[in-house]
């Protein structure tokens, strides 16, 4: 055993993370397996790799840090070119005139920490934090070792002497440098969308402020802040975006709509793009379009299996109208492609009318909304009606006339998907008849109002077992006493989630069966409450009930689902 693991397990023993009798079975199992003994203790879950690092940090008297609770300064982050960080492994916190203090995983490479201050022509302070904390870190600040990042691109941008001129009036004028200027905003533009893919962001949004550009990621419904370009580079990024997505650039004062189709990684991926005048300049959201996520099974949306036998019931109705509700960005598109793939066979007829058709489904006849030709969802869904489909989908019922002939279909053999933007599922009944809708016609043709809500997964690479705080299952409506098999979960933050604890994620249901009753309440034109309560005492779970389960489950954490659900009202 080596001098320096002896130091290293005086001092684990010392924190008391290892036991003398663990510590000795180690010794043991060391000794015919031929590996080392710190090894031996993290392969059987004794110790953890971050302990190890706290324990490096105390034999050598310096500061374990806490990486991902650390913000650092963009001067701090140029101090250190990207390959010397990767190359050593280190990531810089802070400096002065004279030196740079850096966090590593090992304090004992000296060889490092020489080359380190050699490569810099600085005294080199070291800090410890853990191995797979640095990897994220590196990763945020500086982009992967092999690829161009934003940051460096950023930095390449701002020290070359590089003049900026608007996209617009390069593509006008046959100017070679010109348009060399502008290459490196072209490079940092697709590399934008290239970092947001590969950290499987649905949105990309970029923000002119009074002072800064800001550039922010959505992942996994939540907004991350990344590492943005100079203020200055803000017209030649938007103007590059406009161009891309064919929209006007010389129009600033309303907003547009466009698409951008790319390949990454011989993967093709389309951009839907939203440009929008704000006081400090244009606003540009760039929603990424998975074509894999279309191939989820209904399992995989995230319904548990009484959830799932019941929809999968309704969805081989002949006829009736489904209703799936929720807001902007709830994964209802998601699941409508998915119902359709479920039930996509070679002796049904579907058609679907989309305002845009945001995914191409093989077997299905899509029709996109053209308003400049007066092909409104009306008029489409008229005309797809004499193409005598067996399933209709409709993207979005927005108006009387729509509804009414949504609901018309239904009544007559056929069966319709559509979706709502209501807060719950009995909600969407006074919307269709705040339209216009007659209640009598709603209470026919319905067969089943869905909301829902995504919620984020637990990373599977680092969860483990947790005790749940007892203000969160209150809040859930949850006694720990009265929980069968309880298995709640919860991340420790990893690379593979980016220190969040979280990696995908999949949806909280609330699923009403229409029945006899419910129907005769609709026609009597009760209130969406009244709906409600009745829904419930005929056995619907609230979306936070549903979310609670898989809570309790381990799929999720009773804080993430209050986070995205409404407290029940008794």
């Amino acid at each position: 055993m080596a001098a320096r693991d002896d130091y290293l397990l005086d001092t684990l023993t010392e924190m008391g993370v290892v036991t003398d009798e663990e510590l000795n079975l180690a010794q043991d199992e060391s000794m015919s397996s031929g590996e080392g003994v710190v090894d031996t203790l993290v392969a059987k879950g004794v110790i953890m790799p971050v302990q190890i690092s706290q324990a490096k940090a105390a034999q050598f008297g310096t500061e374990f840090v806490e990486l991902s609770e650390q913000t650092i300064e963009d001067d701090v982050v140029s101090a250190v070119p990207r390959n010397i960080a990767h190359q050593y492994k280190v990531v810089p916190l802070y400096m002065d005139e004279f030196s740079v203090t850096v966090v590593m995983s090992d304090p004992s490479d000296l060889d490092a920490i020489d080359g380190l201050g050699q490569a810099l022509n600085m005294q080199v302070n070291v800090n410890v934090a853990d191995e797979e904390e640095i990897e994220v870190a590196l990763k945020q600040y500086y982009g992967t070792a092999k690829d161009d990042s934003v940051s460096k691109l950023i930095q390449d941008i701002t020290e070359g002497e590089v003049q900026i001129s608007t996209i617009g009036e390069v593509s006008m004028a046959d100017d070679e440098d010109a348009v060399d200027a502008d290459a490196p905003i072209i490079k940092l533009v697709n590399t934008l969308i290239v970092e947001a893919f590969r950290m499987e962001a649905s949105d990309i949004h970029l923000e002119p402020l009074a002072d800064r550009f800001r550039v922010r990621y959505r992942i996994d419904g939540v907004c991350h802040e990344q590492k943005a370009p100079p203020k200055k580079l803000q017209g030649a990024v938007i103007s590059r975006l406009k161009i891309m997505s064919e929209m006007d650039i010389a129009e600033r004062r309303i907003p547009q709509d466009g698409r951008i189709q790319a390949n990454v990684g011989g993967k093709t991926i389309d951009l839907r793009v939203s440009c929008l005048p704000t006081t400090h300049g244009e606003s540009i959201v760039m929603r990424l379009l998975d074509k894999e996520s279309l191939k989820l099974g209904l399992g995989q949306l995230g319904f548990l299996s009484d959830d799932q036998q019941t929809f999968e019931n309704l969805i081989q109705l002949p006829d009736g109208i489904l209703l799936v509700t929720g807001p902007t960005g709830s994964g209802k598109t998601t699941t409508l492609y998915s119902c359709l793939n479920y039930i996509n066979k070679p002796d049904r007829k579907i058609i679907t009318v989309e305002d845009p058709v945001e995914y191409q489904l093989d077997g299905v006849n899509q029709v996109q909304v053209n308003t400049a030709v007066d092909l409104t969802f009306a008029n489409a869904l008229r005309a797809m009606l004499r193409q005598a489909p067996n399933v209709v989908m409709l993207g979005e019922i927005r108006d009387i006339e729509t509804a009414s002939i949504a609901i018309n279909a239904s009544l007559t053999g056929h069966l319709v998907f559509s979706t709502l933007h209501t807060n719950d599922a009995p909600s969407a009944v006074a919307r269709l008849i705040d339209i216009g809708v007659k209640p009598f016609l709603i209470a026919s043709a319905t067969r089943c109002l869905m909301a829902q809500r995504l919620v984020r997964k637990v990373c599977p690479q680092c969860e483990a077992p947790v005790e749940p705080v007892s203000s969160e299952l209150s809040a859930l409506g949850l006694d720990i006493n009265n929980i069968k098999d309880p298995n709640f979960k919860a991340g420790k933050g990893c690379a593979k989630c980016n220190n969040t604890g979280y990696k995908g994620r999949f949806g909280c249901f609330e699923v009403y069966v229409m029945e006899d009753e419910g129907r005769k309440l609709i026609v009597n034109k009760v209130t969406s409450g009244t709906l409600r309560d009745h829904a419930r005492k005929v056995g619907m779970r609230t979306l936070r009930e549903d979310g609670a389960r898989k809570a309790v489950a381990g799929m999720t954490t009773p804080k993430e689902v209050m986070r995205v659900t409404v407290g029940d009202e008794d």
